[in-house]
């Protein structure tokens, strides 16, 4: 993966593009409400597959805590709607490579455009 795109309304798409230029879909906007919460539908399955059938929700919320300090919230929910295969994705998102360095990535990107 090369960079991933969030585009900035319901229904639009959640994707990463490759290296070598190709597309694969995540999933799509449920809700997009700046400056507080943004709600996506995450369609991958445990194999890090995109499946339109696997849904599970990641909700991002950005709390203000101070003057130019927000604290970012994420939170992965319904994984049990994959079934059998909902422990071993959780294993993975929760992984040191899962969640933890999309948002270190995310942090390291927004202090760089300060």
């Amino acid at each position: 993966m090369k960079e991933a795109f969030i585009e900035p309304r319901v229904g639009g798409r959640w994707y990463e593009r490759g290296e070598d230029g190709s597309e694969c879909e995540w999933g799509k906007v449920l809700a997009w409400e700046p400056p507080l919460r943004v709600l996506l539908a995450w369609q991958i399955n445990h194999r890090f597959k995109y499946d339109p059938t696997a849904i599970s929700e990641v909700e991002i919320r950005f709390i203000a805590e101070s003057e130019g300090v927000t604290l970012v919230e994420l939170e992965h929910r319904h994984l049990e709607r994959l079934g059998g295969d909902a422990s071993e994705l959780r294993q993975k998102v929760d992984a040191p490579n899962g969640w933890g360095l999309i948002l270190q990535t995310y942090a390291a990107a927004v202090a760089a455009r300060e």
